[in-house]
């Protein structure tokens, strides 16, 4: 047998690089809201503190020119020089600099303005007007190289650190995404028992869980169906064995009328058999697709009983019901009734003549009970929980009534199931009592198993 191919899963660098990608684009972002912030807490706050620090060293340049001199104003203008980098000058109303006589009327702003900063590719220039209009504080200077490749250690730091990031979260979710698509694949490719074992309380651990409940479901289904497959032809095949032998004993035997009685027989039991396939079909169709409804179950086992009565009667039995059941089941009519009905039919076909069948029903605060107890000879122990699989049939009892397809308790069971409830066989010494026990509404809605 072939290997399972591998399932076709993104690859993980694929979304690492998308990942990636959107965290730089995010981390760009954020750098430019940064910058606009800082540009607008500059103007607000930044700008105007730069203004007074320009004023007091207008105001203090003027006082040392107006108390010291040239000499003074030079040795403070040299000071502010080294301690802020660029060039400072004090300035007369018309430009002219009042240590050296210099025209520097090309650094002032135009007018009205009375102050200015400014900054070209490779230049800055700052003037500050006193009050009184007399005096111009002016400092310039190159610029030095662009703000951000003074941060650029920290962006590539940011960067790695943000791509070891992307590459843990896209392992995170790719590695689990490609388990649940390998066992996926394997799956598909007939391993039915194959689940995707989780622990995660995320969408991945639901995803992971959703697929094993719809594994659970189809598994089931699967087998089910392989099994009533082989138990179909394992059924057919006698009846039609026998009903080759009996054409033949009919064209040859003299006696042709015992031959057409038993292909009459066999064909009556194939009919039966298809009947109760059809059924059980039925059942374990989907039930999403079934109408449910408020149904009064004390109705359904009334008639259930008038349809059983005639049968009973033919084989010189009486059904006995007692007790009362009030409440409401939300499920299916049909459903119910042949649950009953296939539980009932059993136990008159097993019940002696002459006898009694008893029909107890009973209910409390949650459920429904349904008790259908005969005289006939029961059942083995061991085969008590065997007796609601398809095509069990316990052979005395076959041999000496002649039994049925097998199906009947298994369509019962089957439908009990789907409406949450549970039914269960003991020896009731003597005969046999099977119990069907469903949520009354209010406590459980049928849902597909």
């Amino acid at each position: 047998m072939s290997l399972p191919e591998r399932p076709k899963v993104l690859p993980m660098k694929s979304l690492y690089i998308w990942v990636l990608l959107a965290m730089i684009g995010i981390l760009g972002l954020s750098f430019l809201a940064f910058r606009a912030i800082s540009q607008r807490m500059k103007v607000l706050t930044i700008d105007p503190m730069y203004d007074r620090f320009d004023e007091l060293q207008l105001e203090s340049a003027r006082s040392e020119l107006a108390e010291n001199g040239q000499k003074s104003l030079g040795s403070y203008l040299a000071n502010l020089d080294n301690i802020f980098s660029g060039s400072h000058y004090l300035l007369d109303q018309n430009g002219l600099d009042l240590i050296n006589g210099v025209n520097r009327a090309t650094l002032l702003p135009p007018p009205p303005l009375t102050k200015s900063r400014t900054q070209t590719h490779d230049h800055w220039i700052i003037t500050h007007r006193s009050q009184d209009g007399k005096f111009w504080f002016v400092a310039e200077g190159p610029t030095g190289p662009p703000h951000i490749w003074a941060f650029l250690p920290y962006y590539f730091l940011v960067i790695g650190a943000t791509g070891v990031l992307c590459w843990l979260a896209a392992a995170a979710v790719v590695s689990p995404i490609r388990r649940i698509a390998n066992t996926i694949a394997l799956f598909g490719h007939g391993n039915l028992s194959i689940r995707v074992k989780t622990k995660r309380e995320d969408e991945i651990g639901q995803l992971g869980r959703s697929f094993n409940q719809m594994a659970e479901r189809l598994e089931r289904l699967i087998l089910s169906e392989r099994r009533l497959l082989s138990d179909i032809s394992h059924e057919l095949r006698s009846p039609l064995a026998r009903l080759k032998f009996a054409t033949k004993l009919a064209r040859t035997s003299a006696d042709s009328n015992a031959a057409l009685d038993r292909i009459e027989r066999d064909v009556d039991r194939i009919t039966s058999l298809v009947a109760d396939i059809v059924e059980i079909n039925f059942v374990e169709g989907d039930p999403a697709v079934q109408r449910t409804e408020a149904v009064q179950i004390g109705k359904v086992i009334e008639e259930v009983v008038h349809d059983c009565s005639v049968e009973a009667e033919f084989r010189n039995c009486r059904i006995d019901v007692s007790g009362k059941v009030c409440g409401k089941i939300i499920g299916n009519h049909e459903l119910l009734r042949r649950a009953i009905e296939n539980v009932l039919r059993n136990a008159i076909r097993y019940s002696p003549e002459q006898s009694a069948l008893q029909l107890c029903m009973s209910e409390n605060s949650n459920n429904a009970v349904v008790a259908v107890r005969d005289y006939g000879p029961g059942v083995p122990e061991e085969a008590l929980t065997r007796i609601f699989d398809p095509f069990f049939r316990v052979e005395e009892a076959r041999n000496a009534n002649g039994g049925g397809s097998g199906l009947g308790l298994s369509i019962a069971k089957r439908a009990v199931q789907l409406h949450h409830g549970a039914i269960a066989a003991e020896n009731a010494f003597p005969g046999l009592r099977v119990k069907i026990t469903i949520p009354l509404a209010l406590t459980q809605i049928v849902t597909s198993m």
